[in-house]
């Protein structure tokens, strides 16, 4: 088994993350009609909208706009965890530097990764809220940006709304709707917020063509909402594409029970002799992050997640390679996987290696052969496995790891009951889909089968 400071050396590498690229940034040089409307509008704003309608890039301007305009000025810019907390920020810097370069300090004052200083006295931060605010309490601030607003847990709110209040300053909001409760969902009914509820359809449709934006990508994009209405329910369309709050869409896990049970600390060291098992996302077509959740199921009354990994990139080639490299260091004895779509390759790239053919275990709620001969076959349903772990937090017999990675994903999980069954889904669950397979390992009594 390799050494902790290799494990350590390896996690760095797994666990770095990108951060948007400039040319990787959209460059709008004409906003749509309903852009201009938000840029014109003062005091509080709730925009409600559907995926890549433009929310971000219109915000990064009128934070760079405020911040320049303003002088002497505090922005927060915050979400649920820090990669997304720095997309936005990463757009507001580009946006200043495109347009008001001269403004920004240079030298020591240079911008870092979450800080960004104006020779005019204005400054810009951006800060994760984490599962409670904790990290972000104790500023006094002129305007406030939450991005994904919705998934930022409730009890955050408390600690922002105080920023506030000696200044007067607004609260702008952005998010696509995630059911029809929380905060995002009563400040788009408050009197005190201008709201804004924006249709994906619509902005694609009616947006003009132009240098950035032309006749060929619309006509793709528009092939791509078709798609997605035949893969969605209506209910799950209308929430994802139409911005639209959908009361049938339900959370699978609890603001509160995600909370109660994310309270462990990474361990320092892999103990040898434990019993380790693994269980992964794999990124599909399009995406870029694949999930490595380890659960360790020494004790037999309680499991406990002690690594949360997350690969950027999408060649299965990679990702099979990551868990050869877990394997080494881990010693699983199982390892659960999704051999759908792209999974297939990973999962057949695992069956032909001699240290994880025996250990690979497949779930991608399909009917496959349960043993080599295929004599037998199963069904595991995805309702099967998040009822697992459900049952298991519910029940207090698994500790996951305090992350807001993890609780950002298990958060986002909805369900819709239908006449086809209960179909899960959400925007983020790649952690959670990798974490339920992990937690599967209590059904498994660690033989040579291969369960789908």
């Amino acid at each position: 088994m390799k050494s902790l400071t290799d494990y350590e050396n390896m996690t760095k590498v797994i666990k770095k993350s990108k951060a948007p690229t400039k040319a990787a940034v959209m460059r709008q040089l004409s906003y749509d009609k309903w852009q201009e409307e938000v840029l014109a509008t003062t005091g509080n704003i709730c925009l409600c909208s559907g995926r890549q309608v433009g929310k971000s890039t219109v915000n990064a301007k009128d934070a760079g706009d405020f911040a320049t305009k303003n002088p002497g000025v505090s922005i927060l810019i915050i979400a649920a965890v820090e990669r997304q907390a720095q997309e936005l920020f990463q757009k507001v810097k580009y946006y200043l530097e495109d347009n008001y370069n001269a403004y920004i300090e240079k030298g020591a004052k240079k911008p870092t990764l979450s800080k960004l200083q104006l020779n005019n006295g204005s400054i810009i931060r951006c800060l994760p809220t984490g599962t409670d605010g904790h990290g972000i309490r104790g500023f006094t601030i002129d305007r406030l940006y939450a991005d994904e607003a919705a998934f930022i847990p409730e009890m955050v709110w408390e600690a922002i709304t105080p920023m506030l209040l000696t200044t007067g300053g607004d609260i702008i909001l952005l998010s696509t709707p995630h059911g029809n409760t929380g905060y995002f969902h009563q400040a788009f009914y408050d009197e005190t917020f201008t709201n804004f509820q924006i249709s994906s359809e619509e902005v694609i449709k009616e947006r003009e063509i132009t240098e950035t934006w032309s006749a060929l990508q619309r006509d793709k994009a528009i092939e791509h909402l078709a798609r997605e209405k035949t893969k969605m329910t209506e209910l799950q369309y209308a929430q994802e594409y139409l911005g639209e709050f959908v009361d049938s869409l339900r959370q699978v896990f609890s603001d509160k029970l995600i909370k109660a049970i994310c309270t462990l600390k990474r361990p320092g060291n892999i103990l040898k002799g434990q019993k380790y098992y693994l269980g992964v996302d794999i990124a599909r077509m399009g995406d870029d992050e694949s999930t490595f959740q380890i659960i360790d199921r020494t004790n037999p009354k309680k499991l406990r997640q002690v690594e949360n990994q997350i690969t950027n990139h999408t060649l299965t080639t990679q990702t099979t390679r990551t868990i050869l490299e877990l394997n080494h260091l881990y010693d699983f004895r199982q390892i659960f996987v999704d051999d759908g779509g792209m999974g297939v390759g990973v999962f057949d790239q695992l069956l032909d290696n001699e240290d994880t053919r025996r250990k690979v275990v497949a779930i991608n709620n399909s009917s496959r052969p349960l043993t080599h001969d295929e004599k037998r076959k199963k069904k595991v349903l995805k309702e099967d496995i998040y009822n697992n772990l459900v049952m298991l937090m519910e029940r207090k017999e698994i500790e996951l790891l305090d992350d807001p990675e993890i609780f950002q994903s298990l958060k986002s999980v909805q369900f819709q009951v239908g006449d086809k069954g209960i179909k899960y889904f959400g925007n983020y669950t790649h952690i959670a889909d990798g974490l339920v397979r992990a937690a599967w390992s209590v059904k498994s009594k660690d033989m040579n089968i291969f369960v789908y």
